[in-house]
């Protein structure tokens, strides 16, 4: 693309540098949470939710903890109206939670904006009209003075409504399009409307400086919003919102930049739902500040629950990368990660550590809801012998020797490129069993008797090809004298190279796992596994697995 030169920046800088942000290091507490899932996010949808989808969206968020909720714009439908007062009739606002809902600066829309709001004990009404040159030249045509004057006449008609309308109303302004407005000019029609309002400590204003459309880098909105908190009269009654969009894919740092510098509150939706590509996701500022260890004040602690309701109601998908929501977010398939994710999790295991530091993995699947299993190690052709390790020690119990596990990790990842697909836990199982538990072609375990003197005598009988033989030998243990009974009786000439065996299931009936590995006189190493309550009869049943797949038969 060579058209560069049809663009040029649409912000403007604030007047003198506004950058005591910078010094700071990271959001220490939570904000104001306000949710516009049931607005900005609705009015979005291609099909907005009906009177009782937006009433069981509603619910949902009061469970997760919202306590300020924009529910809609009363005066512009039928829908929004009715979805206002089924709150206030039906007595579904908690008292600790506050409805917000929007009104231009219109006396017959703020007038039924009110209206709507008959019997709410705590709402808050927000009022807002665009300030940037693009929307003041071309859309409305009207001089600073006239847009200011939209502002305070708006802003003295809440005055007005509110003194004959009982209930505890609080007012949010908002200069749309903030970003592409100069500061001085944001500044000057937020003044006069605080000016007209007149916050006190125990009546304070808000004042909502939003990314309509995001126009610049992070960090310019940083210094806009900076500059307004130092510019805005009574500062100390005024709470600071923010209201990203994500046109540039930074609503998330727009965000948390915007709190670095001095902003209060912030307005957004679940996953980001919003026009064009979407609102701020608070999900993910939540969270966000949750993995430096400050409790954001909101419950995402069953995130597959809050992914479902979410996804029936708006009829949106969440993206499988979505962070810490998404289907593939916690998932390592390579397997260098696997490996490292492993080992960090048996160093917790082994180490109890107090704070949350896997490779890989920033935030505990457990906290939002997930598994391990499942959904941490992915088995596809590019796992590892330590994702797979542990894939089959987590869902089986089942710990390999090193070398075993390196043997089986090269089998599971040649059956996946292969059939070109990831596997599931099962399928990893099953992979497990015919290759190293039931493997029975040549050579068949049927049963041994021991004698004990000096050295433990063996009588073994086992099947050759379907054929019946009773071997003999002696040994060290019962291993090492059925080992020497199929040595001398069949000829064969191995070494056990490795064995290992373990407990799976710890209770009356537990089974145990042996491990076997034979080593050829060509150096040729063959892998078998014998699961058996009885630890001697799985320790037999993995040599004759290992030899059976040694090649010696």
């Amino acid at each position: 693309m060579k058209f560069a030169d049809k663009y040029q920046r649409r912000y403007f800088m604030p007047p003198y540098p506004c950058l005591d942000w910078v010094n700071k290091e990271y959001i220490d507490k939570s904000p104001i949470w306000c949710s516009v899932d049931l607005r900005d996010g609705n009015q979005a949808l291609i099909i907005p939710m009906s009177l009782d989808e937006k009433l069981e969206f509603w619910k949902y968020l009061i469970k997760v903890g919202f306590k300020e909720i924009e529910i809609g714009f009363p005066a512009a439908s039928e829908t929004e109206y009715e979805f206002c007062r089924a709150l206030i009739e039906k007595d579904l606002i908690p008292d600790d939670v506050t409805v917000q809902v929007l009104t231009q600066s219109r006396e017959h829309i703020i007038k039924k904006t009110f209206e709507a709001l008959d019997g709410c004990k705590n709402a808050i009404v927000h009022l807002y009209n665009s300030t940037s040159v693009a929307q003041r030249e071309q859309v409305f045509k009207k001089s600073k003075e006239e847009i200011i004057e939209i502002a305070t006449s708006g802003a003295k008609l809440l005055n007005e409504y509110k003194a004959k309308t009982p209930g505890n109303f609080r007012f949010e302004y908002s200069p749309e399009s903030f970003t592409g407005t100069e500061p001085e000019f944001a500044a000057e029609i937020c003044n006069a409307v605080i000016d007209i309002w007149k916050p006190t400590p125990d009546n304070k204003v808000i004042i909502n400086l939003p990314v309509t459309v995001a126009e610049s880098m992070s960090h310019v909105y940083a210094q806009q919003i900076e500059y307004m908190c130092k510019e805005l009269h009574d500062r100390e009654n005024v709470i600071v919102s923010l209201h990203p969009h994500n046109d540039r894919g930074c609503g998330v740092a727009d965000t948390e930049m915007g709190l670095l510098a001095g902003a209060d509150r912030v307005e957004g939706t679940l996953f980001g739902n919003g026009e064009r590509t979407g609102n701020v996701d608070i999900i993910t500022l939540a969270l966000n500040m949750y993995t430096h260890g400050v409790e954001p004040n909101l419950d995402f602690t069953n995130l597959p629950e809050l992914v479902e309701v979410y996804e029936r109601l708006t009829r949106m998908k969440v993206n499988e990368r979505s962070p810490y929501s998404g289907k593939l977010v916690y998932a390592a398939f390579s397997g260098s990660h696997q490996d490292a994710i492993a080992k960090g999790m048996h160093y917790r295991e082994e180490h109890d550590p107090k704070h949350w530091n896997v490779p890989y993995i920033p935030i505990d699947p457990h906290d939002v809801g997930r598994e391990y299993e499942g959904d941490v190690i992915r088995i596809n052709s590019q796992s590892g012998k330590g994702g797979i390790g542990y894939l089959m020690e987590q869902n089986f119990g089942i710990v390999m020797p090193p070398k075993m596990r390196e043997h089986f990790g090269y089998t599971v990842k040649d059956v996946s490129d292969k059939e070109h697909k990831e596997l599931k836990p099962s399928e990893v199982y099953s992979i497990f069993e015919k290759t190293y538990v039931n493997v029975k072609s040549g050579l068949e375990f049927v049963s041994a008797h021991y004698t004990q003197g000096e050295r433990i005598s063996a009588e073994v009988t086992v099947k050759i090809n379907g054929a019946e033989r009773k071997l003999f030998g002696e040994g060290n243990g019962r291993l090492d004298s059925v080992s020497n009974a199929v040595k001398d009786g069949l000829g064969l000439d191995y070494t056990i190279s490795t064995y290992a065996e373990h407990a799976i299931e710890q209770t009356s009936k537990s089974k145990a796992a042996s491990y076997v590995g034979v080593t050829t006189a060509d150096g040729k190493i063959g892998w078998g596994v014998g699961i058996d309550t009885d630890i001697i009869v799985a320790s037999v049943k993995a040599l004759f697995a290992a030899i059976n797949n040694s090649g010696l038969i």
